[in-house]
């Protein structure tokens, strides 16, 4: 399977899980919750999902180094503040924020088990190749952040 690895943008992926999770919300049953709740959970996770991504591009671009999620070999430098000093992925913790509120609005059960696909896959075939990469470029650095800050959260 390591032929999926670093293959498809995880910003394609992103939006294909929302696509699916959309179609899967629309041939399933909905929860039924109150709208103002609904619509109140799910901004408030897309938003700190936005906040996140923003975030963490900053920081990227601040320290001069590549955001590039294909060519994780191309990283100049550790980046370990802002929102990396809690998530070793905070792009793709953004993403999954953004997708947990868009299930939320979709007021969708199935469509947040759908997102799960997201995660598994960012996880085993973006992350892991990802953290292969920046452990042989920039070597112990990297490994002490990794023993430090969580993959996720």
């Amino acid at each position: 399977m390591s032929s999926l690895e670093l293959k498809i943008p995880p910003d394609v992926v992103w939006v294909i899980n929302a696509g699916l999770m959309w179609l899967v919300a629309k041939a399933s049953p909905r929860l039924v919750v109150p709208t103002l709740l609904r619509v109140g959970m799910g901004a408030l996770l897309l938003i700190c999902g936005v906040v996140v991504i923003i975030g963490a591009r900053a920081a990227l671009a601040s320290a001069n180094t590549t955001w590039g999620p294909m060519t994780p070999e191309r990283t100049t430098r550790l980046v370990a503040t802002g929102v990396y000093a809690f998530s070793r992925n905070p792009m793709y913790l953004g993403m999954l924020f953004v997708l947990l509120g868009w299930g939320i609005l979709l007021a969708s059960p199935a469509g947040l088990i759908v997102s799960t696909g997201f995660f598994l896959y960012i996880d085993r075939f973006q992350i892991a190749p990802e953290e292969r990469a920046l452990s042989t470029s920039l070597g112990p650095e990297y490994l002490g952040y990794r023993a430090r800050v969580r993959r996720w959260i």
